[in-house]
């Protein structure tokens, strides 16, 4: 979870560290730290709990000059958000300095021992170690010691080093967990992800698994744990830093709801040839492969299984395929019965996600096929399937996903089409209409941005409430669960998604008199029933929320406030309904006084179990 940066070159060093920080920032901010190798062969190390800024304002009051420095911004996991737990970590003669993203799961034993050998330890970290342990068997080779070392370490890391001795060195390590090249001119540079360097170069190198990094001005060189030079493949960023900025926007997060409709535009653009047939970015499954699929199973986590649920509904309808969505962090717990006739849809924003990625490999133990739907070019999900989708939605910095989980609502829909269209379900014509809906979209999310100005002013009404509860059917259901997530990781509201069916068997009780109740109810099949459970909790004193279709008054006497939008296809509807979703629950939050982009003990991309 935490954000990692790396530089060697000839700028000013800091300057490129805490710019890269202050992009990486949302992968977490409990503390922030960095460590600068100076012109005469001293290691500074500066360090302070809390934000970014807290660093920098103690940086402010000094001159750090170097061109090789790292820096990390940390997710907190062993020991508290303090001062002395800050990254870099230092060894007891303060040579090396050590950045960590991820968990030691066997720290406590490494500890024991370095302290059986007389190292003393200077804070709670299990990333402490690591310096310890490098400053043991460190002969003058760093990325050496750096290989040894991570021999003996059970856990998920990346690993990013200096030591005062290499004025032209840094050395960086990953197991599991995120770790990229950026390819400059005279510098190079290391992040966790691309965003960390995008204003210096676009060219960028994935590190695999269990690889070392020596970094210098004058080039880049991969190892694996034994030594060996791996080669790899450099790829090309197609945005840039404007991307990753707020463009004149109070919050990421407003920006980033706002861009909707062209992450939509990208994710479905040139998914049709000019025969009207469907394509994936990388596929080694052969068609036969695909028509001998017996089973799908969708593994996510968070909003990304919200968008998997609606994937269900698509696949099952197209393809008449059995279809389960699994949240990754249980699906390997629960021996699975997946194998060769199965095919899994590992779905993760960033690609890194840990749960997903374990259960992802868990899938492939089994001989499943593993598709990939996810935001990435070369992330660790995408390289370990057989199959990726890119949802090319662009860099999201806001910790609450919008825009990559309205691009993955989308890509499941292709999906869906493409699985359709190979298995013969469906036919040319039927997948082209299809297609043809869903590149409406886009307008119709613009249209229903240009409404939203109502939705804010309920949020204004809605911010002192402590529970909100969310109502949907079919796939108005996932989007009831997406909801009642905004609300809570936002505004810290107590919130729950239900089925509109499933009120009456229990969470009704919840509703008291004023208990704000959201149901999504566009026009579908099923829109005389949810009528019902409308009335049914507006009959316990609940103030009823509808979001519904242009032109449909069936609801409109039971509710309270009506939020129309647009009318498609009732399947599509989701692409639609989380629009206004996103957006109360960013205004609740705002309304509330909260940090819409960085809300508490959250980070962007879960890189831990």
């Amino acid at each position: 979870m935490c954000g990692i940066v790396g530089y060697v070159g000839e700028q000013d060093g800091l300057e490129v560290v805490l710019g890269g920080l202050r992009r990486l920032e949302y992968r977490g901010y409990d503390s922030a730290g960095v460590a600068i190798l100076g012109p005469d062969g001293s290691l500074t190390v500066e360090r302070k709990a809390g934000k970014l800024a807290n660093l920098e304002k103690e940086l402010a009051e000094r001159a750090f000059p170097g061109t090789l420095a790292i820096g990390h911004t940390r997710w907190a996991t062993h020991g508290a958000p303090t001062d002395r737990n800050a990254h870099p970590q230092v060894d007891c003669s303060g040579a090396v300095a050590v950045v960590h993203n991820g968990t030691i799961e066997n720290f406590g034993a490494l500890v024991r021992g370095l302290e059986e050998r007389g190292h003393e330890r200077s804070s709670d970290t299990d990333t402490e170690v690591v310096a310890h342990l490098v400053e043991e068997r460190y002969t003058g080779d760093l990325a050496a010691a750096v290989r040894s070392v991570c021999k003996d370490l059970d856990g998920s890391f990346v690993l990013v080093i200096a030591h005062r001795d290499q004025p032209d060195l840094v050395v960086a390590a990953r197991r599991n967990l995120p770790l990229v090249v950026g390819l400059g001119d005279g510098e190079n540079f290391l992040g966790s992800d691309v965003t960390a360097f995008i204003a210096h170069t676009r060219e960028a190198r994935a590190v695999d698994q269990d690889q070392v990094v020596e970094l210098r001005r004058t080039g880049v060189v991969v190892t694996d744990l034994d030594g060996n030079v791996v080669e790899g493949e450099s790829y090309h960023v197609d945005w840039d830093t404007s991307a990753a900025e707020k463009g004149g926007h109070e919050f990421f997060m407003l920006k980033e709801i706002e861009e909707q409709p062209a992450a939509v535009r990208e994710t479905l653009g040139g998914r049709l040839t000019e025969q009207g047939v469907l394509h994936l970015d990388e596929l080694s499954m052969s068609d036969e492969d695909i028509r001998d699929i017996e089973q799908v199973v969708i593994i996510a986590c968070g909003s990304s299984y919200h968008s998997g649920l609606v994937g269900k509904y698509a696949i099952e309808r197209w393809c008449r395929l059995p279809v389960q969505v699994e949240m990754a962090s249980e699906f390997r717990y629960r021996d699975p019965v997946v194998g060769r006739r199965t095919l899994v849809i590992a779905i993760s924003q960033s690609g890194e996600t840990a749960d997903t990625l374990e259960a992802l490999r868990h899938a492939r133990a089994q001989k499943a096929w593993v598709l990939a739907v996810t935001n990435t070019l070369g992330s660790t999900v995408s390289r370990e399937s057989d199959a990726a989708f890119y949802t090319r939605s662009g860099p999201e910095v806001a910790v609450a996903s919008t825009k990559a989980v309205i691009a993955q609502l989308a890509a499941m829909y292709v999906v869906g089409l493409y699985l359709a269209q190979v298995r013969g379900t469906r036919d040319a014509d039927e997948v082209r209409a299809h297609m043809h809906d869903l590149e409406e979209i886009p307008s119709l999310v613009e249209d229903v941005l240009s409404r939203m100005e109502p939705v804010r002013a309920l949020a204004r009404e809605l911010a002192s409430e402590e529970r909100v509860l969310f109502l949907g059917r079919h796939v108005g259901y996932p989007m009831a669960l997406e909801g009642a997530l905004k609300l809570k990781e936002l505004a810290y509201i107590s919130a729950e998604g239900f089925p509109a069916g499933e009120i009456k068997h229990g969470p009704i009780a919840l509703v008291e008199e004023g208990t704000p109740v959201v149901v999504i109810a566009p026009r579908h099949a099923l829109q005389a029933k949810l009528v019902n459970n409308v009335q049914e909790v507006r009959a316990r004193g609940a103030r009823t929320i509808v979001i519904a279709t242009d032109g449909d008054e069936s609801v409109t006497p039971y509710a309270d406030t009506v939020i129309r939008i647009p009318d498609t296809k009732s399947l599509l509807a989701p692409l639609l309904t989380i629009v206004p979703l996103q957006v109360l629950a960013a205004e609740v939050a705002r309304a509330r006084g909260l940090d819409v982009d960085q809300p508490r003990n959250l980070a962007k991309s879960v890189t831990v179990e």
